[in-house]
């Protein structure tokens, strides 16, 4: 008797604007076509799509070299960085080996999570600033916030009235939270510099230098109450910067592509700002992402791993869930995660994108 066997399930959500649907659907997806690449923020997700990243970053782009924005908030730009460093495959493995065997003690201070996580990051790019800035093949664009007002504080009632004041706004309109934070974009001052046209939002741009990307990174990544905000920053104002993901979650930006902004991304949709998972009606600016092509774990993907889902900064602190098994647990979801680059690569070698693909 013939054994029928099953279809393997998709691992991958393959989603695309409008105009980057048209070039794929007539043209294939080619690397010369893709000129920027973003990250979102999003804490330890980050490490569980490392397969896609290996394959994008270590084999597809490899073949046609151009000269590439990469724009990363907060783990998006830890990501960059340490593949600008080290190279794709080192870069990504070396981002979630530091970050999988972090180890936070109960009722740790926020200074006491930051100066941990700094810790971290000097292991990712410390002696290695010099080669991120001024990659042959990418512009590295950090996002951040600087904080306003009552935000600048990180006594824990003025924070906490900054948040609530932050919800309010953005409820009402995203630019309104502005009473409360600013946009900060840091690049080096080589290459195509990024700009952003007026969205409500004031923007300050300043310089990615050697003595302050490491500085820039943490702000990037510090979470409110979580870490404590980074202040200092050569080439800055004086101020208070933190978590870029706070107005800039998954990056819903112009992106200034010629061609396509290829986003590899831990879920299926682009929430513009970290507070618009509270505003289930606000969605991304369709304009801004004409030219995206998404690629996301599947939900069938997602039901095959441990929880149910990629790994989660809460898993920290997740009841029954100690770090031996945590440890465990993330080490499966990255490995697994292979499948997904490899499903990317074969797709693009078939060239079957225009076969899987779904409006964004």
């Amino acid at each position: 008797m013939t054994q029928i066997l099953k279809k393997h399930p998709s691992s991958l959500n393959i989603k695309a604007g409008n105009l980057a649907k048209k070039l794929i659907l007539n043209d294939g997806l080619r690397p010369a076509q893709v000129d920027v690449i973003p990250g979102a923020a999003g804490g330890p997700k980050g490490i569980g799509i490392q397969g896609l990243d290996q394959a994008i970053f270590g084999d597809f782009l490899e073949r046609e070299k151009i000269h590439r924005t990469v724009i990363g908030s907060s783990i998006g730009s830890w990501r960059f960085a340490s593949i600008l460093a080290w190279g794709a495959k080192q870069g990504t493995e070396r981002l979630a080996e530091l970050y999988t065997n972090l180890y936070f003690q109960k009722n740790i201070t926020a200074q006491e999570v930051s100066d941990i996580c700094r810790n971290m990051l000097q292991g990712l790019i410390q002696g290695k600033e010099n080669h991120i800035l001024n990659h042959p093949d990418y512009h590295l664009t950090v996002l951040a916030v600087k904080s306003q007002n009552l935000m600048q504080s990180d006594k824990k009632l003025a924070l906490a009235a900054a948040i609530l004041g932050i919800i309010g706004t953005n409820a009402i309109s995203r630019p309104k939270s502005g009473l409360f934070m600013q946009r900060v974009v840091a690049q080096p001052e080589n290459g195509q510099q990024f700009k952003i046209a007026d969205d409500g939002f004031h923007t300050h741009y300043f310089p990615l230098l050697e003595n302050n990307v490491e500085d820039w990174l943490m702000a990037s990544a510090s979470i409110p109450f979580a870490m404590s905000g980074i202040s200092n920053i050569q080439g800055a104002p004086n101020g208070v910067y933190r978590d870029g993901g706070l107005i800039d979650y998954h990056i819903d930006l112009p992106y200034q592509s010629k061609g396509i902004v290829l986003y590899p991304h831990f879920t299926d949709h682009i929430t513009p700002g970290w507070f618009d998972k509270l505003v289930k009606w606000r969605k991304a600016n369709s304009s801004n992402q004409d030219r995206t092509l998404l690629i996301s774990p599947s939900q069938e993907f997602l039901k095959t791993l441990p929880l149910g889902r990629l790994p989660d900064r809460n898993d920290f602190v997740e009841k029954g869930l100690d770090q031996k098994k945590r440890i465990q647990i993330w080490n499966q979801c990255i490995a697994e995660s292979q499948r997904m680059g490899d499903e990317f690569l074969e797709l693009v070698e078939k060239q079957r994108l225009s076969e899987v693909i779904q409006d964004l």
